[in-house]
Formats: structure tokens, C-alpha cells, sequence
């Protein structure tokens, strides 16, 4: 992060953000610069606004040790995420030592659904902070309970820690589901990036209850190979080559663990008792095309899968609800598949067994 982005308050850098972004599109399209098309996809003008913005502020996600990570991290969502959303009640859990976080929106009765929700971060960065605006529209649009699970973070806490309090988070949302006021039979799992990761990992390994369907925005899902989308979209597009290598070297430094399905869960040989699933990808993102393939696979494998890529946006998108409108909209359309899967959910619990 540059001194000069550091020497302003995060509050005064946001509300220029909306500043600019409030401009007559002219204006915008000039500050952004040419439009940019790689790989056949056109960056949408919002996306490349942004990116030029952070350029010109210094403002950056940087990777110099974990400790600035985590807080450049919390300073860029901070700028992006917007106004507190309102109409939930917030409070802190303990989930068998996994901190966590709790979001009840205002006049949802008991025996709702619950979304399990892991943040992303690269399993190094990240924290209930980072994500607690993302998880506030969650709860609030999607009409759900949110459980976001506070997992212990790299290199402090090497794989398999993330994964292992992952689980224990759904455990523990299982078990409670009466405190928590939540139907056990409707609990989904989500994240975005190491989290989207983190909640299939979790679905793939749960015991005799598993989740009902998957959230996930652009997941890391194999550490083991590099495929194109890195080639293409490892420069210039907020989550970098270097960056990525950066958080598997804190998160899994041995390789020997990077084909095992507890961090590649694409590797996992059977994914057919996966839930239903919504995943998001990003069309300017390295992890693009690791997330796809993802999809494909279970769609072979007969899991029901909606794979929507987003051909216009950049890695992080859900987390940018404060500024322009295309990056909510991505967010809003990802929660109406969770309110869609978790009805179908619901649906097919009341069908009686005739068998």
C-alpha cells in the first residue's frame, strides 16, 4: 500500500470512490482509460473504472507479510463494500473454539434456513470484518440466517486447520440448529475464493447430515496445476499470479499436499453426493477456469449446477456492493439461486416417501 493511500482516512478515499463513480459516463469512461478486451470478454467499464482507480491511489492488496496483508485486505473492502446494511441483528458465537459471527435479519421466524458462510482471503488474509457487509445482504436479501465462521488463518495455522474448523462450523450448525433457530434439514454452505473453496471442501468430507446446497463465488479448487485463465488474467486484474502463489505457500508450502481433495477438491474422484449448486465465476479472474471445471465435473456426475460466469468482472466482485451497480447486481442474482435452491430444498423434504 502506497503512503499516500495510507496517509488517508478510508472514509474520505470511499466517498471519492462514490464520487467518481456518481460522474456523467463520459467522464467515467475517461478516467478509466480504452475499453479492454482479453480473451474475447470486454472489461466492463464499473470493473475497469475501479481498477484504474486503485492504480492511480496506490491502493492495493500488496503481499509482504501476512500481518500488512490482513490489513490492506480490510482497508480495500472498507472502501468498496458500502454503507452498513441495516434490518439485521448481529451478534458473536464461540462454535466449539471456531469464532464466529451470527446475522438474524429483523422478523424472520424460527425454523428458517441457514447459510454457513466462509470468507475468502487466500486462507493467510481475511477475517468476519472483511465480509461482514457481504454477509449482512446475505442474511437480509436472501431471507436466511448467516453463520460466518471465523477459521484460524496461515501461515500461523497451516492446512489443514482452515478446512478442519470449516467443518467443525457446519458441525456445530447442525448440532445447535434448535438454539439457532434454524431448520437442520435446510442448511447451506458458501463462500467466496479460499472460502468458496473451504464450504466444498466442507460439503464433499460432511457426515449423515450434509448441506443443501452450495454458494460459491469464484473458488480455489485446484492447487495442482496452472491453467489458462492464470496465463491471461495474472497481471493487472486484483488478484494476482504472484498473489496466488503467495497464499499456497503460506496456506500449504509442502506440495505433496496440493493434489490432496482437502485443498483440491476438484481432484476428489467421486463429487456425487455434492447439494445443488450456484457457482460464480469471474471472466477477468485467474482462478476463472479451475471454477469451470469445477462445474463441469459435477455436472458429469450428475449434480444439479448452475455456472454463471460474469464475463465483465474481476476477482472480489462480491465484496464490492458500495460502488457502481454491476458488482451488487452479480451478488443479488447469486442470492436468488440460494433463495430458489433452498425452496426446491424445502419442496422436496415435503414430498412424502412412497417408496
Amino acid at each position: 500500500m502506497s503512503k499516500l493511500a495510507e496517509s488517508i482516512p478510508p472514509g474520505v478515499l470511499a466517498g471519492a470512490l462514490r464520487f467518481v463513480f456518481g460522474l456523467p459516463a463520459p467522464l467515467r469512461r475517461f478516467v478509466a482509460g480504452p475499453p479492454v478486451t482479453v480473451d474475447g470478454q470486454r472489461l466492463h467499464p464499473e470493473a475497469q473504472l475501479l481498477l484504474r482507480l486503485q492504480r492511480l491511489s496506490g491502493e492495493d492488496w500488496r503481499t509482504t507479510t501476512p500481518a500488512a496483508n490482513r490489513v490492506a485486505l480490510n482497508r480495500t473492502n472498507a472502501l468498496v463494500c458500502g454503507p452498513v446494511i441495516g434490518g439485521v441483528a448481529v451478534r458473536s458465537l464461540s462454535l466449539d473454539g471456531v469464532g464466529a459471527r451470527f446475522y438474524e435479519p429483523t422478523g424472520l421466524a424460527a425454523g428458517s434456513p441457514l447459510l454457513v458462510f466462509y470468507h475468502g482471503g487466500g486462507w493467510v488474509s481475511g477475517d468476519l470484518d472483511s465480509h461482514d457487509n457481504l454477509c449482512r445482504f446475505l442474511a437480509v436479501e436472501g431471507g436466511v440466517r448467516v453463520l460466518s465462521a471465523d477459521y484460524r488463518l496461515a501461515p500461523e495455522h497451516p492446512f489443514p486447520a482452515a478446512a478442519d474448523d470449516a467443518r467443525t462450523a457446519f458441525e456445530y450448525a447442525v448440532a445447535h440448529a434448535e438454539e439457532l433457530r434454524v431448520d437442520p434439514r435446510r442448511i447451506a454452505l458458501g463462500g467466496d475464493s479460499a472460502g468458496g473453496n473451504l464450504a466444498a471442501v466442507t460439503a464433499l468430507h460432511a457426515g449423515d447430515v450434509k448441506p443443501v446446497f452450495l454458494l460459491l463465488f469464484y473458488p480455489a479448487v485446484d492447487a495442482s496445476v496452472r491453467r489458462r485463465s492464470r496465463e491471461l488474467f495474472g497481471r493487472g486484474f486484483f488478484l494476482t499470479d504472484e498473489k496466488m502463489d503467495w497464499f499456497l505457500d503460506h496456506y500449504a508450502p509442502s506440495r505433496d499436499t496440493h493434489t490432496d481433495p482437502r485443498l483440491s477438491v476438484l481432484l476428489a474422484e467421486d463429487l456425487s453426493g455434492l447439494p445443488p449448486t450456484y457457482l460464480a465465476t469471474a471472466g477477468f479472474d485467474p482462478l476463472r477456469d479451475e471454477g469451470e471445471a469445477f462445474a463441469e465435473k459435477l455436472a458429469r456426475q450428475g449434480v444439479p449446477v448452475v455456472l454463471r460466469r460474469h464475463e465483465g468482472l474481476f476477482h472480489g466482485f462480491a465484496n464490492i456492493l458500495g460502488v457502481g451497480g454491476v458488482f451488487r447486481e452479480a451478488v443479488a442474482e447469486a442470492v436468488g439461486s440460494l433463495r430458489t435452491g433452498l425452496a426446491l430444498a424445502n419442496a422436496r423434504q415435503d414430498v412424502p416417501d412412497t417408496a
